[in-house]
């Protein structure tokens, strides 16, 4: 008879659809459009007679201002429009700006006739001009100092529910559509839609546009007092179909998520997903990520299943368990002391509480109105061993691990910087999880060594999460992370090679029925045998 699919296997094969549907979205985004009725319109820069051209740079403190307010910045002439170039440019910024106040680029494109030009020639038939903000309102980052050597009231507090204030951004990147594409009214995309001027001989002028994924948090910079003028890196790049249509879906996503509530260092964050914009690349990081946070939700499934069913802990290590919890409490409380994304914060969230309802089970609390008080119950002879195990396998541990932490703490207060004392306590807590976490998993593997068997572990879960160590190692060359952060990636491969290894070397008997019947089994083996021959003397 046939057998119907669980609930869970419907869910992930309807994900797995819909991701697959995205991709194939997101690479028709990259497919140019073609020209379906007439008229036609061919670009301006790819006619076979083009005639020179120059592009400047003004600055102003409004996004509309009139001739008196603008500043000249720089010119380019001749300007190639192929050609990459990046300059670095002296910006005054204005007395209004620095009240907090804003601050605006306008790029002009014209051609070279000769003239230089000015800021009136906006106005010509064949001029275009584009805009970039060079201000963002955003709320001042923490500043850090050495907690030994400064003592700190130099540095101003960042007081709670603090205004957000003008920065200035220091790097800018724009580009102009170079692809030879023909369209007609009918058929331009409707991210462009806003973006094509045509001309009457049926051309569309120079469309631009900024490079919002280049745009990061990290380069903005606090107008600070006696701050007169300030370096800004401005990149040209020409611009492909692909790249210019996702970079157009990319900003509008943006200004939803802003809508919605989301921070702008959350919206850096989304951004970063897209920053390669190969379509394969592209493609294959979506579909990447969007597995992995499948095997996420099924290895948070299978271990909560797992931990709700089990009634006695033979096997398992404590202290390994406990471990885990206390390491999840501080990576949560680290990520919230660095003002950490959203996107990476919820499942942080969740996986804590996870691990601690964990530690609850295996230290059979009872949580109530009236308190905690522990539970009464009779311990199996295996899981006394399993006890005894543990104890001596982070005895010895411990030689090596606390001189170690220690070590690190000082070493973290004498030289490097820091917001405050519980930040420093954080950071040493979290550097010593990510360096030495891994020698809280080897208590595990020596009782496992000890008493010959794994049939205690959640291997489903286990497996979910082993898949999802191998694609961070993946992730841990394509995406900007701490070195710390990238090595843990990596220790947890060795970790999980050597639970294979003994799940190779401790088969399971399949005619098992769970767990508990194994250690019975192993509980019978383990009998003094002068106690057996003495029964049989009797009998």
């Amino acid at each position: 008879m046939l057998k119907f699919p669980s609930l869970t296997t419907i869910l992930s094969v309807a994900f797995i659809c819909y991701i697959a549907h995205s991709i194939w979205v997101l690479a028709q985004i990259f497919t140019a459009p073609v020209c379906t009725r007439e008229p036609c319109f061919r670009s301006f820069l790819l006619k076979e007679q083009l005639p020179k051209l120059q592009m400047a740079i003004f600055t102003s403190t409004t996004k509309d201002p009139i001739a008196a307010e603008i500043k000249e910045a720089a010119t380019v002439k001749p300007f190639n429009f192929r050609e990459q170039f990046t300059r670095t440019l002296d910006i005054e910024i204005p007395a209004k700006t620095r009240r907090n106040g804003t601050l605006y680029m306008h790029v002009v494109l014209a051609v070279d006739d000769g003239k230089p030009i000015i800021w009136n020639r906006r106005r010509d038939d064949l001029a275009v001009i584009h805009r970039v903000a060079l201000t963002e309102h955003v709320v001042p980052r923490h500043t850090t100092f050495n907690l030994i050597t400064d003592d700190g009231q130099k540095v101003p507090p960042v007081r709670p529910n603090q205004r957000p204030v003008s920065h200035l951004r220091t790097k800018v990147y724009f580009g102009i559509l170079a692809d030879n594409i023909t369209l007609s009214q009918y058929d331009i995309p409707a991210e462009m839609s806003g973006l094509v001027r045509v001309t009457r001989h049926n051309e569309y002028l120079p469309v631009f546009q900024n490079d919002i994924l280049k745009h990061r948090y990290d380069d903005l910079v606090e107008i600070v007092r006696g701050m007169e003028s300030f370096p800004l890196e401005v990149t040209y790049s020409p611009v492909g179909i692909g790249k210019f249509r996702l970079i157009a879906h990319v900003s509008h996503a943006m200004m939803s998520l802003e809508t919605l509530g989301f921070s702008k260092k959350d919206v850096d964050e989304v951004k970063g997903i897209f920053s390669d914009t190969n379509v394969y690349i592209l493609c294959g990081t979506v579909f990447v990520g969007s597995i992995h946070m499948l095997f996420d939700f099924l290895a948070f499934k299978n271990d909560v299943n797992f931990w709700r069913k089990k009634r006695n802990y033979a096997g398992l290590s404590v202290r390994t368990v406990l471990w885990r919890g206390f390491s999840q409490v501080i990576i949560l409380l680290h990520l919230l002391d660095e003002k950490t994304s959203m996107i990476v914060l919820i499942p942080v969230a969740v996986g804590t509480l996870i691990e601690l309802w964990k530690c609850k089970k295996i230290l059979r609390l009872e949580v109530s109105f009236k308190g905690i008080k522990v539970q009464q119950q009779s311990e199996m002879k295996v899981e006394k061993l399993t006890k005894d195990f543990d104890r001596q396998a982070m005895k010895y541990l411990s030689y090596l691990l606390y001189p170690l932490c220690i070590i690190g703490a000082i070493y973290s207060l004498l030289y490097q910087s820091h917001k405050s004392w519980y930040s420093w306590a954080i950071n040493s807590m979290v550097n010593g999880v990510y360096a030495f976490g891994f020698l809280f998993m080897l208590p595990q593997l020596f009782i496992n060594y000890k008493l010959k068997s794994v049939a205690t572990l959640p291997w489903r879960s286990f497996m979910y999460k082993a898949f999802n160590t191998f694609i961070n190692d993946i992730f841990a060359f394509i995406i900007t992370m701490p070195t710390a952060h990238r090595l843990a990636c990596f220790r947890d491969d060795v970790i999980f090679v050597i639970y294979l290894y003994q799940r190779w070397l401790y088969p399971v008997d399949k005619n098992r029925v769970d767990t508990s019947e194994h250690m019975d089994e192993y509980e019978e083996v383990t009998k003094d045998p002068t106690k057996d021959s003495v029964d049989k003397k009797k009998d």
